[in-house]
Formats: structure tokens, sequence, C-alpha cells
């Protein structure tokens, strides 16, 4: 599935196209961007996004996608997986909005939706990381049912798991 629909949000897999764009910083095209899209860190997933796709192929589910307002279909941030699950059958999910975006829900809306993809998918739960001066993104692990799991000097952890109680 290339689009994963919430109630305001449109999780969009990320095309090569749109990610040579983002790479080139490119505000022509088909998708329009928030002020502040793409941030240095979703130029970086993109590269890396480009460079897996030669590398391995088709990340299929398991990559980036763009976040969308589904009203005017703006792009207004970035959420994806770091790649394909690990050996236990966990990913590890990422996600960050352009500053005009943030604190409307839409990060723990797109969350939500991520971690049901990856439900959906069959694995067995999904991990996230932030930073520990970064209260909002702990906030949105948090309202998305993620549990804090520890922390080390730099970040704080967090954890899903889909198999409990099966």
């Amino acid at each position: 599935m290339d689009v994963w629909t919430t109630g305001r949000l449109e999780l969009r897999r990320l095309s090569v196209g749109e990610a040579e764009r983002i790479v080139g910083q490119a505000a022509e095209g088909s998708a329009r961007w928030a002020e502040g899209y793409p941030s240095d860190a979703d130029v970086a997933v993109a590269r890396r996004f480009l460079d897996a796709r030669d590398e391995h192929g088709d990340p299929g589910v398991f990559g980036p996608y763009e976040i969308r307002r589904r009203d005017d279909r703006v792009t207004v941030g970035g959420i994806g997986f770091h790649g394909p699950p690990d050996e236990g059958r966990f990913v590890t999910v990422g996600y960050g909005l352009a500053p005009v975006a943030r604190g409307q829900g839409y990060a723990t809306e797109a969350l939500r939706a991520l971690l049901e993809l990856a439900r959906a998918q069959g694995v067995a739960g999904a991990k996230g990381d932030a930073d520990l001066g970064n209260v909002a993104s702990q906030r949105v692990m948090e309202a998305a049912g993620m549990r804090y799991v520890g922390e080390d000097e730099r970040v704080r952890y967090y954890r899903v798991d889909f198999d409990e109680g099966r």
C-alpha cells in the first residue's frame, strides 16, 4: 500500500522522484511543502532511502513516508521505518514535522497509523527514541502507545510489543 490514511493525514510512501526532489530541495513538482520542510533530517532520510534502494532494492512498506494533510495535500513532515524488521521482528521508527505543523497532534496521529501499519505486517513490535530534552517527541511516543523502557546519557528509549496478549 502506497498511501495510509488517518482522519486528517496521509502517510504516502516516499517515491524515488519525491526523494530526489527532497535531496535537491526542489519545491516545484506535484507535492506542496509546508514552510520549513524539508529539514536537514528529511534530506538525510531521502538520501539514505535513495542509497539503500540502489543497493538493496525497494524497502516496500518498511521505508520512509511523507506526512501530508488531507485537506490541502501539503507535506508537513516525514515518518517511517529505519529498515525492515530486525532478527527479533522489531522495527525502529522515526518522525519529524515542519515547525509550522507542530503542536497540532499530527505526529501522534501519524505515529499511531505507522504502528498500525507495522502491526498489520506481522512484526512483533516497534522501537523508537528521543533526545533527553525532546519532551514533545517523548509525549508523542507515549500518546501513540509506546512505553518508556530506559535511557542513556543522550536519549530515552521507547517500545511497543504487538505480540503481548496473543
